[in-house]
């Protein structure tokens, strides 16, 4: 939508204001600026609009629009005079609009601050959630004009509105003045504002999938003539899988006479249904798919999950082609799961919806899986199939032009049905936001995630996302700081999901291992060792060891307080004539899951060698749902985390424990807690339950089930750290000068600054980091000996000579630095070295410093990402690190959590903690420091870069002797404005 002549040339058009919102119900809508061109769409909006809607908005009778009304609603200068439309199908369905006023009331320009609002929703919309999506954007619009306040009048009866203002969560003012009610909101972000925006956001957009997911009737355009065919297929599956719903079956070449196919009701276009059509899917060609979409869009369908290809993964033609569908079905407030989509899977027995092309449908369980490769997607379902395993539900989501993994997790979060959420990512287009929905979904449950494209540089074809200039092994450690579990292979991710599934959450990292060889126990317990984990010597119960055998000692290992999860190994018997027999499987498994019910809630695997019927045994429970309460009695009262309201995630009490505490008895925990019995230990008065013997995963390999093993015992101890999170120290605040940043950043920046940046220099560097208590080591310029000889004399013998030519900074390989020159003649000699060895001292650039007390070298920086936005990293200083890649990098702001953790996740950590007998040095004051760098970046995103290398930590305080920082305007923050849909 462009400006017309009338509109002021001096305010063009904000096409940036521009967005596609989902509301309550899970439909979308498109908020835009009002322009002149809408008189005629406003005018049919107002006929639209009750009495009552009126006399709310203009506080009297007002049955029409008076051509002036309309002249001023639709004329604006998007600056003191601001109006903006939510459409659907092109059409108004509200509209919200501000006037910049003075102080007594007044029509008024900047410097004005306050400005008064008023909304208007279409009857037929109200309660979906719109005024609430209109406030949003306009007060993120009047924060950009310089509007720090609306004012609104508002009549007492209009509960509606009063409550939309009320909820928003902004500063707000209440009066009763002349009949009305006057608020007065702050617009300045608060946490509390920011809290309702995203659960808003979550109920949103968690509806939105379960309009897609859960539909009441689905109608299949495309279904073939002829069996065979994409379409036939997915009918196909709809039926077999026993749909609750009606179905239909649509093709433009039907004949008219025909009534059914497969006995299914045929049409030739979903408006000769003639009933509600919740979810279509796509199946024609895509030069068809815009009829069809119009089609869905005018006869009320909810969303479209379009398996047809030719979009984005065929160039740029297929790119434009696949914006314009998100453009159409979003028009119609339509979602999409797609285009060249695999399809959709829901296990629900209320549901029981597979309109996929998947050859073998799951059985029922708890797995939520999304993953945007259709030939990973067959794979996984496959993997799973033949392991026994269940889905709650499964997507494949194709090129992902509109429904993502973050939509999912949304949905995820809060689904009864589903324990633990598998994803295979290609792409991640707003990571922002996924690192925060993971972070708050894997409080609850786990969330295992596959990472394709990791190293080809490029994005797959399809994807449209920001590009990243961060490595994998950063954007993995990002990953795991939000308590995700990153794995290398879908093999592994299957894996984990059954472990974390089944299985309750281990309370710490001692392992049991027992079985009947002594070898496969051996190798187990080395597998543990090379994870981190604390394996208890293997248990060998011979190869005559009975399935009661294994009973026994599975039981006796869960019983015992110094174990935290067993790993049991087993072989094929060996028979009286000495040749291998592969046993009952049955009866072992029996025995196993027996032990397991009735012991104490501790996760178990099993890794086995040829033992017919075993792995598919142990697979089998006799019950896939939850247990109900009462069957967790033995565990102290706490909410159910995987029911807890939506706002509120509640982690298990037994993960509550904090991690310094010494590993004792598990208790029953959640995810996998739905598998845990009743003991025999409960107390007087306690219900007994009948056990239910639950699945225990069973892995071909011990690296396997270890690896698995390893994953969840750190996602156990992240989710014992999540439940009390860390904090931003206050004595931070006594030193940080932030306004006086904020101006010497302006001023340095300048009144147009230049887009790609500039780097300061050193003295303004200095000062600008001496605002938050950062000191740097000053230096002075030593363009020939004599100079040097000055600048050591006024900074104190002994002194360091070092170049700062780009190529030699920080590189004392090369012979660039010297040290602890103790005297005028040292130094004399020291430069006379540099100079004929490297080069003429315009060229070295030398500068020579005090010299610092004796510690580790280390390095800390920040910088700011286009994709995953503010990262603080830490490693030690020199070659071998970065050769290694030995890195550590958490997500900006930090807590003094990720202070402390930063500095000892890195494979060097011991250097600076006493090894071989070396004093620890001050980690105390080297968290600090990453605290006020982390705190810098924050407050002043125009702060792109920082980087102090070397900082000397000495075993007293430390000594940063370098430092650079680069500004540039600051990048666009999608995760902190209003509620929106990506455009891809």
């Amino acid at each position: 939508m462009q400006p017309t002549p009338e509109q002021s040339p001096h305010h063009a058009y904000p096409d940036h204001w521009e967005a596609d919102v989902v509301l309550r119900d899970g439909g979308t809508a498109r908020i835009r600026p009002i322009t002149t061109d809408d008189a005629e769409r406003l005018v049919s909006f107002y006929e639209q609009v009750s009495d009552e809607s009126k006399y709310y908005r203009f506080f009297a009778p007002y049955p029409r629009l008076s051509a002036k009304d309309v002249h001023r609603f639709t004329h604006h200068d998007y600056v003191d005079r601001v109006g903006l439309a939510v459409t659907v199908g092109g059409e108004f369905i509200a509209t919200v609009r501000y006037d910049r006023i003075d102080a007594t009331g007044r029509p008024a320009s900047a410097p004005a601050d306050e400005a008064e609002v008023a909304f208007l929703v279409q009857d037929a919309h109200q309660g979906r959630g719109v005024a609430s999506a209109l406030l949003e954007h306009i007060a993120a619009v009047a924060r950009e004009r310089g509007i720090r306040r609306f004012a609104a009048e508002v009549l007492p009866a209009n509960n509606k509105m009063i409550k939309v203002f009320r909820d928003a969560g902004y500063t707000q003012q209440r009066s009763f003045e002349d009949g009305a009610v006057h608020l007065t909101l702050d617009l300045e972000p608060t946490a509390e504002s920011l809290a309702v925006q995203r659960a808003r956001e979550q109920r949103a957009e968690a509806r939105s999938v379960q309009r897609l997911i859960a539909p009441g009737s689905v109608a299949v355009i495309g279904t073939g003539r002829n069996p065979g065919g994409v379409g036939r297929t997915v009918l196909r599956n709809l039926l077999a899988a026993g749909f609750t719903g009606r179905t239909y079956a649509v093709n433009s070449a039907f004949a008219a006479d025909q009534a059914t196919i497969d006995g299914v009701p045929a049409h030739r276009s979903i408006g000769e249904i003639g009933e509600p059509v919740d979810l279509a899917v796509v199946a024609v060609p895509a030069d068809r798919v815009p009829e069809a979409v119009t089609d869905c869009g005018e006869h009320g369908v909810q969303g479209l999950v379009v398996l047809s290809a030719g979009y984005a993964e065929w160039g740029a033609e297929g790119r434009e082609r696949q914006r314009e569908l998100v453009r159409q079905a979003r028009s119609y407030g339509m979602r999409i799961i797609g285009p060249n989509a695999f399809g959709v899977i829901n296990n629900s027995d209320a549901v029981r919806l597979n309109a996929s092309l998947a050859p073998e449908s799951p059985a029922p369980g708890r797995i939520g899986l999304f993953t945007q490769s259709g030939a990973i997607g067959i794979a996984l379902l496959s993997g799973l199939y033949r392991r026994g395993a269940g889905l709650s539900t499964f997507i494949s989501a194709g090129n992902r032009a509109d429904i993502s993994g973050n939509d999912f997790l949304q949905y995820w979060y809060e689904d009864p049905d589903t324990d633990v959420a598998l994803l295979y990512l290609e792409s991640l287009g707003n990571p922002r936001k996924f690192t925060r929905l993971a972070r708050r979904t894997a409080a609850v449950k786990p969330v295992v995630v596959v990472k394709g494209a990791r190293h080809s540089g490029s994005t797959p074809p399809g994807h449209a996302v920001p590009v990243s200039r961060i490595p994998d092994a950063t954007v993995s450690a990002l990953m795991r700081q939000a308590g995700v579990i990153r794995v290398d292979t879908v093999t592994e991710m299957v894996d984990a999901g059954l472990l974390l599934a089944d299985q309750p959450l281990p309370a710490g990292p001692r392992i049991a291992i027992l079985g009947n060889s002594e070898s496969l126990g051996l190798l187990t317990y080395d597998a543990c060792l090379a994870e981190g984990l604390r394996p208890r010597p293997p248990r060998d119960l011979t190869t005559a060891a009975t399935p009661k055998d294994f009973r026994d000692a599975l039981a006796e290992a869960l019983a015992d307080s110094n174990c935290d999860a067993v790993v049991v190994t087993a072989i094929p018997w060996v028979g009286e004539n000495g040749e291998a027999e592969s046993g009952d499987g049955e009866v072992l498994a029996a025995a196993l899951r027996t032990a397991a019910a009735t012991g104490p809630a501790k996760p178990v695997a099993v890794v086995h060698v040829e033992i017919g019927g075993l792995a598919e045994a142990l697979a089998a429970a006799t019950s896939t749902a939850a247990v109900p309460p009462v069957a967790r009695a033995s565990a102290p009262a706490a909410p159910d985390a995987a029911t807890a309201p939506a706002d509120r995630a509640v982690p298990p009490t037994a993960q509550a424990t904090p991690s310094t505490a010494p590993a004792g008895p598990s208790t029953p925990t959640a995810p996998g807690d739905h598998l845990t019995q009743q003991r025999p230990d409960t107390g007087p008065g306690d219900t007994p339950t009948v056990p239910t013997l639950g699945r225990i995963p069973a892995y071909p390999a011990a690296e396997r089930a270890v690896r698995a093993l390893a994953e969840a015992v750190k996602y156990a101890q992240w989710r014992r750290q999540a439940a009390v999170p860390g904090k931003v120290p206050e004595f931070l605040d006594d030193t940080i000068d932030e306004a006086g940043a904020a101006a010497r950043i302006d001023a340095l920046l300048g009144p147009d600054p230049d887009p790609r940046g500039r780097s300061l220099g050193h003295d303004e560097a200095c000062e600008l980091l001496g605002r938050y208590g950062i000191t740097v080591r000053p230096t002075l310029p030593a363009p020939d000996p004599d100079a040097a000889v000055a600048a050591a004399a006024r900074l104190g013998y002994p002194v360091a000579l070092k170049t700062t030519a780009p190529h030699l900074r920080h590189r004392a390989d090369l012979g660039g630095v010297r040290l602890d020159l103790a005297n005028e003649a040292a130094l004399r000699r020291a430069y006379g070295e540099l100079t004929d060895l490297l080069g003429k001292p315009s060229e070295l650039q030398p500068v020579v410093q005090s010299m610092a007390p004796r510690g580790v070298d280390t390095v800390v920086r920040a910088t700011i990402d286009p994709a995953a936005g503010a990262v603080l990293s830490f490693g030690l200083a020199g070659a071998p690190s970065e050769l290694l890649g030995d890195t550590a990098h958490r997500l900006v702001p930090a807590t003094d959590r990720d202070a402390a953790e930063l500095i000892r996740s890195i494979r060097a950590a011991p250097v600076l903690f006493g090894w071989r007998g070396s004093a620890p040095v001050d980690s105390a004051a080297l968290e600090e420091l990453l605290l006020r760098v982390s705190r810098l970046v924050d407050d002043h995103p125009e702060v792109v870069s920082v980087a102090l290398e070397p900082v000397v930590v000495a075993t007293q305080g430390l000594t940063v002797l370098g430092a650079s920082v680069r500004l540039a305007p600051p990048p666009a923050r999608t995760d902190l404005g209003p509620r929106r849909l990506s455009n891809y």
